[in-house]
């Protein structure tokens, strides 16, 4: 290990004066404090959002070169003085297999404040990792502005270099002017790429330090109590999928199994897997929000360094994390059984679309639904009219005062979708219905529609392929829900809604898309949508053989059903706010279904389908009768031209509808 001791003199200054809080209610200091600070050999696995949010872990570059970090603080002179540095660093090393980042410790810096200094000293090229919770610069041993880490990926993630970038910046004064006697990170990068030692492990630096109050409070961290703290942190965040017949693969029901997990429990904090919930922290308010605090994730991984000592005191685990109920939302008030199915222990498993009979003699308005399936690791997905499941969503509530209605008679058909997990399996699934009582209907009903680009096409090899597809809102309407959609090849999603008149609004960003964890991401306040609006869907796609996941990264990837093909399929809620269950309005839901075709094809957003943009089977469709729908002969498709195929599909929706497969 490299060791440094890094000395500030407090000025007279008592040190209780220096402390206060953060908005996110970390603990802070305006000036560091004399602590020892250790340098490790490796560097541990992390994954951070940068400043577009977009994740990014360490681990993942695993077949890079090498990954340079350098410390960023909103003000930094050290920072302004070395931009072109940087940005030359990171141009010059691009093709090299070299990533560049800057890494931001500072809880009082806001991504807003983060995108403003970027753009003032020229340096919006190069991202910024946010670390909130200080946990990855407190381990990788960061004390100082504008510290540079060269970390050499492979079996050890070995950090080849710390310090300076160049000779110019060592110093308490930045001299960008002055001549480079000494180009550390270069040097380091250049000496990597030949396959040779780095001659200079580190240098001294004497730019600015950053607080990293809990550095100085390590003693204290054996102090921390399971019993008062740590236990109710995780009955209360973990417990509910960590416990016996829960969701989760093991329970967090005593001391003896969290003490068991610790390591894990650290690693999937800082590798932002659990609790799993991809939403952006730095965005947005959802009512379902699962993301721990900075100061939970805090004192759970500095409980767990210092030793997860047991200490006194009852354990609450043991008491309060009970089996897993079979029905979450109580006894439901009818069943629908899936006929049971065997599935192999190989091979692909082609949708299964069972028909069952609806048990009800009688229409009701439906509140609430469960899915309970028979084997979870098999089931990918059910989807249905009185309840859908995917993993990590099993329980739908509707909106207050909103519901679906279900009519009495009919069949309940499905879609199942398996994938064998390398052992033959039975599954019996089951959706559980839960109805407004007689009397108390709702008053609104609850609408889903689904933005699909069929057209997707991501090239053989490719790391970061973009794709766009949208609807258009035709009437005033309430959003309540947003739930992504992508296979292995998902990376990151973003939703926007624009305004009419053109000003987009970010509502929903998943910097990490997981496909082993899907949920919907319900609103706090529901967003109120004026007719014209477009709900876009950007998402972002890993094709490369850095994709852990990836089935195969030489195959270009298509629209496709099963997990190694892909999607882009985002479903949402909401209702028609002048649409009561006494006064309805299907002509506002044909008219949305009506822009499904040009959103999934028209690539630029201008409302117009180019020749150049219609891909995929629908677009064949297309192209086919592209002449004879072009009315005007102006050589794009209008949605007014496109009406005829909109109304066919929507033709084909209603159809689906009735057997129970589509959103309505």
């Amino acid at each position: 290990m490299k060791t440094r001791t890094l000395g500030i003199a407090l000025a007279g200054v008592a040190t209780a004066a220096l402390i206060g809080v953060t908005a996110n209610g970390q603990t802070s200091r305006n000036a560091a404090v004399v602590t020892q600070v250790t340098v490790p050999a490796t560097a541990e696995n992390f994954r951070l959002v940068d400043n577009k949010a977009f994740g990014h872990e360490l681990y993942y570059f695993k077949n890079s070169k090498a990954v340079v970090l350098i410390s960023h603080k909103v003000g930094s002179k050290h920072i302004a003085a070395a931009a072109d540095t940087i940005e030359k660093i990171a141009a010059d090393y691009a093709d090299q297999d070299v990533e560049v980042f800057l890494i931001n410790s500072n809880p009082a810096d806001s991504r807003e404040a983060i995108n403003a200094d970027l753009k003032a000293i020229g340096l919006e090229g190069v991202r910024v990792l946010q670390d909130d919770t200080q946990l990855i610069g407190e381990s990788l041993g960061i004390s100082r502005e504008a510290e540079a880490l060269v970390i050499q990926p492979g079996k050890s993630f070995a950090v080849a270099y710390h310090g300076p970038i160049d000779n110019r910046f060592a110093g308490e004064t930045p001299k960008a002017n002055a001549k480079v006697k000494a180009a550390y990170v270069t040097d380091a990068l250049d000496a990597i790429a030949g396959g040779n030692a780095v001659k200079a492990s580190s240098a001294e630096l004497k730019s600015p330090a950053i607080a990293f109050p809990n550095r100085a409070r390590k003693a204290e961290f054996a102090n921390i109590s399971y019993s008062e703290t740590v236990a109710p942190l995780i009955a209360e965040n973990c417990a509910a999928c960590h416990a016996e017949n829960g969701i989760a693969p093991f329970a967090l029901n005593s001391y003896e199994m969290v003490k068991g997990f610790a390591p894990m429990i650290r690693e999937v904090i800082r590798t932002d897997r659990m609790p799993p919930y991809n939403a952006d922290r730095h965005m947005g308010e959802y009512k379902d929000d699962m993301n721990l605090t900075a100061g939970e994730m805090q004192t759970l991984v500095h409980w767990i360094e210092a030793g997860a000592p047991r200490g006194s005191g009852p354990d609450i685990l043991k008491a309060e994390v009970k089996p897993a109920p079979e029905w979450p939302l109580g006894e439901p008030d009818a069943i629908v059984t899936m006929p049971e199915y065997e599935i192999p222990a190989t091979g692909i498993v082609d949708y299964q679309y069972p028909k069952v009979q609806n048990p009800l003699t009688e229409g009701r308005w439906l509140r609430a639904s469960t899915v309970n399936v028979g084997d979870r690791q098999a089931v990918h997905h059910l989807l249905s009219t009185v309840g859908n499941y995917a993993v990590g969503a099993e329980t739908t509530v509707y909106p207050e005062d909103t519901g679906v209605w279900i009519e009495p008679g009919a069949d309940v058909s499905a879609q199942l979708h398996y994938t064998p997990y390398g052992k033959a399996t039975t599954d019996i699934s089951r959706v559980g219905m839960y109805f407004y009582p007689k009397g108390e209907e709702p008053k609104y009903i609850r609408r889903s529609a689904v933005v699909v680009n069929s057209g997707i096409e991501i090239p053989a090899g490719e790391a970061r392929h973009k794709e766009v597809a949208y609807m258009t809102f035709p009437a005033d309407a309430t959003l309540y829900t947003v739930y992504p959609h992508a296979h292995y090849r998902g990376d990151s999603m973003q939703i926007f809604l624009q305004k009419p008149g053109g000003k987009e609004e970010l509502i929903l960003s998943l910097p990490k898309y997981d496909f082993n964890w899907q949920r919907g991401y319900d609103f706090a306040e529901p967003i109120q949508v004026k007719p014209g609006t477009k709900i876009i869907t950007r998402y972002v796609y890993d094709n490369s053989v850095h994709n852990p996941a990836n089935p195969d990264p030489t195959e270009t990837v298509t629209w496709g059903e099963q997990s190694h093909e892909e999607m882009q399929f985002t479903s949402f809620s909401y209702r028609w706010n002048d649409e009561t269950v006494e006064n309805q309005t299907p002509q506002h839901q044909e008219a949305l279904q009506a822009s499904l075709m040009i959103g999934a094809l028209d690539k630029n957003i201008d409302d117009k389908l180019q020749r150049a943009e219609i891909k995929g089977r629908m677009g064949q469709m297309l192209l086919a009768q592209f002449d004879k729908l072009d009315a005007d002969t102006d050589g794009a498709l209008s949605l007014e031209e496109l009406k005829p195929v909109a109304s066919m599909m929507n033709r084909g929706r209603r159809r689906a509808e009735a057997d129970g497969v589509a959103p309505s």
